[in-house]
């Protein structure tokens, strides 16, 4: 099992990370450029040793209903793996490949509501589809049904 110091050394090794100090001498890091309100990826490391990242996101970890798991006897490997994981699911980059393997060649719209949830429009043959990642949310006749269907969902154009 890796220390505290031994932990906090590579978790600082990742520069889009920000420390921040909390209470009881724990440390959480944060990844700001989180397009998601989440931000902490690291979350109450402990000066014993345990700590939580974040892989809510990530389907290959098991998390708490908080979607934290526990990296207390994590190896130095685990621990950058999970790290790299975490930032890049906060990062929307799988959100950007899912959202090209929908798109193809075709145009595509953005709409996005208050919460920062983001669906596409997009015109396939002769009906107009909405996605939110890669699931098939609506399917209208006309464009014009869509965009009703959108406004009074709470979502406006990008």
């Amino acid at each position: 099992m890796l220390n505290f110091e031994e932990k906090l050394a590579i978790i600082e090794s990742f520069p889009e990370l920000e420390r921040v100090n909390v209470s009881l001498g724990r440390v959480n890091f944060q990844f700001n450029e989180s397009i998601y309100d989440k931000k902490n990826v690291v979350y109450h490391l402990h000066p014993n040793g345990n700590g939580f990242i974040y892989a809510g996101l990530l389907s290959n970890y098991p998390t708490n209903e908080k979607g934290l798991v526990n990296i207390r006897d994590y190896s130095a490997e685990d621990l950058k793996q999970i790290i790299k994981e975490s930032i890049r699911s906060l990062s929307g980059a799988e959100k950007l490949v899912a959202e090209a393997a929908i798109i193809g060649d075709q145009q595509a719209e953005r709409w996005v509501n208050v919460e920062k949830e983001t669906l596409l429009l997009i015109q396939e043959l002769d009906v107009w589809n909405i996605y939110f990642g890669l699931n098939l949310e609506e399917t209208f006749d006309t464009r014009e049904e869509a965009e009703t269907f959108l406004l009074e969902e709470g979502f406006k154009k990008l």
